[in-house]
Parts: C-alpha cells; sequence; structure tokens
C-alpha cells in the first residue's frame, strides 16, 4: 500500500516549531515562554457553570448554531461596540476562533480568489486560506521610530487586484503585540468599501489592551456591517484556552455561508462549555477587567527583565506577546539564539520568521509570552541575564 502523503497545498505548513521547542523546554527543564496560554484558570463563576453543565445533562450534541444562551449573550456582549446583531441569525458558535477563520475562508472564497494576509501572521491563517483553494498575498506591517508596529496602507492598497476577494485583519495582534489605531482602521476600511472586500476579522485578544490603547472593532467604522465577519473566542479572554468556544458575527447571509461550511467539520463543539462561557460574557466581565490589569504589570515585569538581559524590546500594546530584537546580543537571526535558548540558559521563546512569508525582513525578532505566574516570568528573567 501506498504511503498516505501530505496534501500538496498544505505541505508548506507542516512547521512543527512549537512542538520542537516544548521538547527541548522539557529535555533541559527550561522556562516556556514560548506557548501563548496562560497558567492560570479562568474566573470560578464560570468554572462552576461549566460544572453545572456538564452534570445538569448538557452533554449531548448542542443546537447546530450554538446554544442560544450563548449567542444571545455574544449579541449582548458586542453592544459594547454598539453594534447589534440578531441572535438567531447572525451570530454562530465555532470550535474556537482557528475553526471560525477556516470556515469562514472556505465559505466564502474560491479557487483563484486572492485574500490578502498582514504579516507576521497567526500561523493558521496561511493554512486555513490553502485549504480554501485561495492565494495569499501578504503585506508586512512597517516598523515605526519608536518600534511601534503598524499598517502599511500604500502597500495593501497596492496588493488588491480585481481577483481580491478578502483581507484577514488581526488587531490585537500576534505576535507582535501591536493594536491597530482608529486612523489606521478607517484607512482600512475604506479600501475595503471601494474594492468590495470581506474583511475577516480576528478580536481574540480584544479585552486585552492595555494603556490607554483601544480596540475598534473594524464593522463598527461606515461601510463596514455588511462585508465584515467578526471572529472572537472565550479562550484569550477568561483564561480557557483548552475550551475551544469561539464565535462568528456577520450578516445573516454570511453567518448562513459560513454555517454550511463549518457543520461539515465539527458539527457542534463544547455543548456543557457554552452555558458557561454565556454565564461569563453576562456576569464575569469586571474578572476581566483585573486579568488585563495583571497582564499589563506581567508585560512590564517581563520587558524589564528582557531589557536588562540585553535585548531591544518593542512595545506592545495588547495580547500576551512582547517582541525583542535579538542583535544588540550579537546575534542575526533570532532563530539561532531560540534554539541555543532551552540548553544554554533554560528558556524557551519562538522567532517572529516562522510567522511570516518574507522570514529575512523579520529574523531579528523573537517573540515571548508573558501570560504565566510572576514566579514563573522572575526566574525566566533571572535565567535570561546570564546571556550578558
Amino acid at each position: 500500500m501506498r504511503e498516505p502523503a501530505l496534501v500538496p497545498r498544505l505541505r508548506p505548513f507542516t512547521s512543527t516549531i512549537f512542538a520542537e521547542m516544548t521538547a527541548l523546554a522539557v529535555e533541559h527543564d527550561a522556562v516556556n515562554l514560548g506557548q501563548g496560554f496562560p497558567d492560570t484558570d479562568g474566573p470560578a463563576g464560570m468554572l462552576d457553570a461549566a460544572k453545572n453543565a456538564l452534570f445538569g445533562g448538557a452533554n449531548q450534541y448542542p443546537p447546530g448554531p450554538g446554544r442560544p444562551e450563548l449567542r444571545a449573550a455574544i449579541a449582548r456582549h458586542r453592544l459594547r461596540y454598539g453594534t447589534e446583531y440578531d441572535p438567531a441569525t447572525e451570530i454562530l458558535v465555532t470550535a474556537g476562533a482557528t475553526e471560525a477563520i477556516a470556515a469562514t475562508l472556505l465559505a466564502l472564497t474560491e479557487p483563484g480568489d486572492e485574500v490578502i494576509v498582514i504579516e507576521p501572521y497567526y500561523d493558521s491563517y496561511a493554512a486555513a486560506v490553502a485549504m480554501a483553494g485561495a492565494e495569499r498575498r501578504v503585506v508586512g506591517l512597517v516598523e515605526g521610530p519608536d518600534g511601534r508596529f503598524g499598517l502599511d496602507v500604500d502597500g495593501l492598497r497596492a496588493a488588491v487586484t480585481p481577483r481580491t476577494r478578502a483581507i484577514l485583519v488581526n488587531s490585537p495582534h500576534n505576535p507582535t503585540g501591536t493594536v491597530f489605531t482608529r486612523a489606521e482602521l478607517e484607512a482600512l476600511a475604506a479600501l475595503c468599501v471601494e474594492h468590495d472586500l470581506i474583511a475577516v476579522c480576528d478580536e481574540v485578544y480584544e479585552h486585552l489592551v492595555f494603556d490607554d490603547a483601544e480596540h475598534v472593532p473594524l464593522v463598527t467604522l461606515p461601510g463596514m456591517r455588511p462585508r465584515t465577519v467578526s471572529i472572537s473566542s472565550a479562550g484569550k479572554t477568561f483564561n480557557c484556552t483548552g475550551w475551544k468556544i469561539g464565535w462568528v458575527c456577520s450578516t445573516p447571509e454570511l453567518v448562513a455561508a459560513v454555517k454550511a461550511a463549518k457543520q461539515f467539520i465539527t458539527f457542534v463543539s463544547g455543548g456543557p462549555l457554552q452555558p458557561a462561557v454565556a454565564h461569563a460574557l453576562d456576569h464575569e466581565l469586571p474578572w476581566v477587567d483585573g486579568l488585563r490589569a495583571s497582564l499589563q504589570e506581567k508585560r512590564d515585569r517581563l520587558s524589564a527583565g528582557l531589557a536588562d538581559a540585553g535585548f531591544a524590546v518593542r512595545p506592545t500594546a495588547g495580547t500576551y506577546f512582547v517582541c525583542v530584537d535579538v542583535r544588540p546580543l550579537g546575534f542575526t537571526d533570532a532563530a539561532d539564539l531560540a534554539w541555543e535558548l532551552p540548553g544554554r540558559v533554560g528558556v524557551a521563546a519562538v522567532p517572529v520568521k516562522v510567522f511570516t512569508d518574507h522570514p529575512d525582513e523579520w529574523k531579528h525578532l523573537l517573540r515571548f509570552a508573558f501570560c504565566k505566574r510572576n514566579e514563573v516570568i522572575d526566574e525566566a528573567i533571572t535565567r535570561l541575564r546570564k546571556l550578558v
């Protein structure tokens, strides 16, 4: 029997960087700041709601679009941005935001369509575009004199062709931690309206913004309500990344199309977890305020330690991540340092270039995650100081 081969269009996306880095971290008993998930649980009320649902009989298939109480809670949550959605026709619950993105691209693009992807990008984006049979056109963020990464509006405009169907937008942005400004998003919205583009917006870090940064949903800007698919999830907001409860908010027509694709991927998911997420959206946002304040302190704690260890630290306005330039330590390629770090000082991180189509332009940056307990961050800092 012939050995199975990888699907050719997915072959470029089989990087094992996270698995290999985790294995190295285990081998060297390293502090793993490479993976972006928290090491503490979410609000107790949400966990109790999940337990009650689990033992209360909510263990069979939920409705295809998601449990009605969760869709209603998502609709109430979106009102905070001034956007109204009908829970019956404009909201779809998914197996996390990753499935939501994949199902959206499968539903709304065709072979030969182009999708603009902003670089660096979350690693599933390129694979999802490929699975849909579409082609990606990559436009990189630009670094300002203060080290902040911003949208290249001129580059985005130049990337649009008659075949362009959609643009993938992630703000707050993983891996750079930037939060796009209202002015940047207004320019992007105008581009979408001018060229009749669908905006697929990954907003999973919507609540995790720091200092005076503001999360502005693209859908709230003029002309964007009919053409925006807004995607978020409970994982980052409520420290429950393993639950994989996400959602899509859009027009009835676009949601129906995404649902048609989604039902043949996972069908449904997380039945007993959906009531708990509904509870969290309605009752646990004050807990999220405390989480955001804690993460801002952790960002500052890690950033100061990284600077003390000799890295050039880039500003972070949101998410779990801080990026650093490794060149002050004498390295030209952050990947070389990333592979050395676990064995050399006992810390794991991820090179930013693995999230790009143009690795040479991003090879000087290393990404660390600060969504960890303070004692874990402090131990990592102590170890990283051995580099200087």
